[in-house]
């Protein structure tokens, strides 16, 4: 039987795809057009870069993705583990991750290449926050890993066998937040432009605090019934 996922797996999973969506559609239609979390695409168009000598172009993809890389490293610093579990420093990185996307808005109005930077940060930052839940892969700011492991469940599916039905739906649950990130992402930014950033800010920036709030409170009630000072 499916192993049932806590609440709030799936209300963070949503929200910070969600999060992901709407950085990475302001990022493809604002700034040279480029991504902030598909690494991939990215990894490609440095290739075809090299390949045809645009040295400027080669080093502003460079530097995106190893923002994205360095994001994830700060987050391997703070949280110190891989595995999901409430009681670790998400509320840090959560918090800077709001930060990074503040700061990404003036730069990227400016058209620096110092927004793209530092919204790729934000995006590492998050991703790497937690990788794995009870054996579930979880993966907030890109889908391919997610459209995989759907295709292999309807295949698995097809031939009747044994489909984790806690998989299935955190799948299809960050695929469309995801989506729905994008398409509310790209509506806000025809209107506000680059001040849409400060909508993910804010979430994650908010939900930051109230975890820090959260652990420490509950650090204090356990030192309470444990009678330490």
């Amino acid at each position: 039987m499916a192993e049932r996922l806590a609440p709030w797996v799936w209300v963070g999973a949503g929200a910070l795809s969600a999060v992901a969506g709407i950085v990475n559609v302001v990022g493809f239609l604002g700034f040279q057009h480029q991504a902030i979390t598909h690494l991939t695409g990215n990894t490609s168009l440095l290739g075809a870069a090299l390949a045809s000598g645009d040295a400027r172009g080669a080093l502003a993809l460079l530097g995106a993705i190893a923002a994205f890389v360095a994001g994830a490293a700060a987050s391997g610093l703070i949280v110190q583990d891989s595995t999901l579990r409430l009681g670790r420093r998400y509320g840090v990185v959560l918090t800077l991750e709001a930060l990074l996307l503040c700061a990404a808005v003036p730069l990227f109005e400016r058209q620096h290449l110092g927004g793209v930077l530092c919204a790729a940060v934000a995006c590492g930052l998050q991703n790497a926050m937690a990788t794995t839940y009870s054996g579930a892969v979880v993966r907030t700011s890109h889908l391919s890993g997610m459209f995989t492991d759907l295709g292999i469940m309807l295949g698995h599916s097809a031939r009747r066998m044994p489909v984790s039905q806690r998989r299935l739906w955190l799948c299809l649950l960050v695929i469309a937040c995801f989506f729905a990130g994008g398409l509310a992402g790209a509506g806000l930014f025809a209107a506000i432009g680059y001040a849409t950033l400060y909508l993910p800010a804010a979430l994650t920036g908010g939900t930051g605090i109230a975890y820090v709030a959260y652990r420490q409170y509950g650090q204090r009630r356990a030192g309470v019934r444990t009678g330490a000072p």
